[in-house]
């Protein structure tokens, strides 16, 4: 072999001087290499023992805190001047100050509002002994900036307000909805400022999401969050049951009314009866007959130059639906 120190290319280290070509080789002795791992070991185990010893000090360092509220007023409606975030200066180890960089390891911080019955702020340092209560003994909080919360107090209203369920269904084939929506409760307890409830006449809920539904749909939808602090909704939740049937197709004779001859002319409609064409459930197929159904035609069209009357369907049953009327329009006659 005419290289030999090749055999053992992890015993080699190369070293480039510019070209390729040009490429310079240091071979090390067996004791060479093992004082170089050896340094190199201790290198290692000294970052090591240094970043453990730094991050297991006791640093100050600040964060952005969420507040949440308890013990609102009941007698006053109020609307917080500042954001719902402060930033919290947190006494913990070198660790949880590097994660605090990345995420948000820490719970919101709760602040009580029970001096507002009689005051328009808060100061949060006074506080802090409660906040750190129920926090980790390891990581206080320090001091908060701001350091004081205002608010701002309206009279506080109580109304009742209409739920808006959202809906977003598509059936099979054949299948749609036999009746309305029952929502239940249908009306929501609301409570605030008055300049804000005053203003709202509904509430969503969240969106109910059905592929393909071919049975009764019921579920418990959550009201959609509160997103001003100094509102109150009661309940959270409500029930909702959309019933659903399969549909077919019913056809029916059904006669038509003359209505708009103020001045009774003898008229003569052709033809007097309509076949109307349908969708029906199943379960109320049998039942349904002309009845349930009234056309009219409006003669008062004729004053304003129609030749033939337009047939509506003024009266049917809320779970039908119209595919087709024959005919759309009827001849007429007035005999003098």
């Amino acid at each position: 072999m005419p290289f030999p120190e090749f055999a053992n290319l992890g015993a080699a280290f190369y070293i480039y001087t510019g070209k390729v070509k040009d490429m310079g080789i240091v071979k090390l002795s067996v004791a060479e290499r093992r004082r170089l791992s050896a340094f190199i070991t201790c290198i290692l185990i000294a970052t090591g023992a240094w970043m453990l010893a730094t991050l297991s000090g006791t640093y100050n360092f600040t964060i952005r805190q969420t507040l949440t509220f308890k013990n609102a007023p009941q007698k006053r409606a109020y609307h917080a001047l500042q954001p719902d975030t402060v930033d919290a200066v947190i006494q913990g180890d070198g660790w949880h100050m590097l994660f605090a960089r990345f995420n948000n390891i820490y719970e919101p911080v709760t602040i009580d509002l029970h001096t507002l019955e009689h005051s328009n702020f808060i100061a949060l340092n006074t506080q802090i002994s409660e906040v750190n209560r129920h926090r980790d003994k390891l990581h206080r909080i320090i001091s908060f900036n701001p350091d004081t919360l205002y608010f701002d107090f309206t009279n506080r209203v109580i109304k009742k307000i209409i739920v808006e369920p959202l809906v977003n269904v598509t059936y099979w084939p054949q299948f749609a909805p036999s009746g309305k929506m029952t929502v239940k409760p249908a009306y929501v307890t609301i409570n605030g400022p008055a300049n804000v409830v005053n203003k709202i006449t509904s509430w969503k809920t969240d969106t109910l999401k059905v592929i393909g539904a071919n049975n009764d749909i019921r579920g418990k939808l959550t009201l959609q969050p509160v997103k001003e602090g100094n509102i109150n909704i009661y309940p959270k939740s409500v029930q909702v049951h959309q019933p659903i049937e399969e549909f077919t197709e019913k056809t029916l004779r059904i006669p038509v009314n003359l209505i708009g001859n103020p001045h009774y002319y003898n008229v003569k409609i052709f033809p007097q009866y309509v076949k109307v064409t349908f969708t029906i459930p199943l379960s109320r197929y049998a039942e349904v007959d002309q009845e349930f159904f009234e056309a009219n035609a409006n003669f008062a069209l004729w004053e304003q130059g129609y030749t033939v009357l337009p047939v509506n369907i003024i009266r049917m049953p809320a779970y039908c639906r119209i595919v087709n009327v024959v005919p759309r329009d009827i001849d007429f006659l007035i005999k003098k």
